[in-house]
């Protein structure tokens, strides 16, 4: 199978153009609705509070006569003074609730399911859970993720300019910048339809797309600058394509495969799991296509205003020890 890159590059920026303005789009429309109020919909881990999944006795008589009214659930938050919390009535006989509010002691929390319990029915022990996650902490977590980014960035920018050279390792930098962006911004559509929340395992999936997708990228780039080599006075053009179709078959596989089982996990791996594969599978897929559509095309774009060929002195030094080391 060959494609043609290059001819089709304005086709390829204009998809990923119209996913990520799509994200950002609903991104400022996250952040203006005061219950998210930030691009994307924030879980306990990052904004501290108290969580209660509560689900009924069906065990117990009159427990589950008829489905949890959210109005009733409101009112009686709002007589104990917790009327800005987020209620969801969940379950397929929608008898069990997932309630997120400030942070509540022992006492008010003891007193919020007595209440809930009088009006609805007793609530099963077993499926009751309860998680507490204080402000500070959730700040912490959500600073120490974002520094893991900028660090995996900035040490992946620095390595490419090494190994290749500095407009490689930009495009590279775009790429990856392209690929967060679109799991962000895909994100968080889903979280203003399905009112999805990320938490820390989020930030731990943008770290491992990063990886996936300078991976790819490399390969590619690799090719491009042996095809440079073999062929000086080629194209540009014709020289990402030959590169491009050279890889495409090794970029499609690794791919392919690496999704196999996260979709598994998305399928089969419960509510802690689903998400988190969720975005793996965004990523990665977004990663192949920025390595193949996007990084090539860039790169080719570039070297067509500025020139072919520009020798990175630190690479070919280390060749040229290379190739007497293997003479003698």
């Amino acid at each position: 199978m060959k494609i043609s890159v290059i001819e089709k590059r304005s086709l390829w920026w204009t998809i990923s153009g119209a996913i990520i303005i799509s994200g950002l789009i609903s991104m400022v429309i996250s952040w203006t609705r005061p219950d998210i109020a930030a691009p994307l919909r924030p879980s306990l881990d990052f904004v501290g509070g108290t969580r209660l999944q509560l689900e009924l006795d069906c065990n117990m008589p009159n427990s589950c006569n008829e489905a949890i009214n959210v109005a009733a659930v409101r009112e009686i938050m709002s007589n104990q003074d917790l009327g800005n919390s987020k209620i969801q009535v969940v379950g397929e006989e929608r008898q069990a609730l997932d309630i997120r509010t400030k942070t509540l002691d022992v006492d008010n929390r003891t007193q919020l399911i007595a209440a809930l319990s009088s009006e609805f029915g007793e609530f099963d022990p077993s499926s009751t859970q309860i998680d507490t996650v204080g402000p500070t902490l959730g700040r912490q977590i959500f600073t120490s993720g974002i520094s893991a980014l900028l660090v995996a960035f900035l040490a992946i920018t620095v390595y490419l300019t090494f190994r290749f050279q500095l407009d490689y390792a930009v495009f590279a930098f775009v790429a990856l910048f392209h690929d967060i962006l679109v799991t962000v911004g895909i994100f968080s559509i889903i979280s203003l339809v399905v009112g999805v929340e990320v938490d820390s395992l989020f930030l731990v999936a943008l770290l491992t797309i990063i990886g996936f997708s300078v991976n790819d990228t490399v390969v590619i780039y690799d090719r491009v600058r042996e095809v440079i080599k073999r062929y000086p006075g080629e194209s540009i053009d014709r020289i990402v394509d030959d590169a491009v179709n050279q890889t495409l078959t090794r970029s499609i596989n690794t791919t392919v495969t690496t999704l196999l089982p996260l979709v598994g996990i998305l399928l089969f791996g419960g509510e802690t799991l689903k998400y988190f594969a969720l975005a793996l599978i965004i990523g990665f897929i977004a990663g192949s296509y920025s390595s193949i559509f996007i990084a090539s095309t860039l790169l080719a774009w570039w070297r067509e205003r500025i020139g072919q060929s520009i020798p990175n002195p630190i690479v070919e030094n280390l060749q040229l020890v290379e190739d007497q080391e293997n003479t003698i």
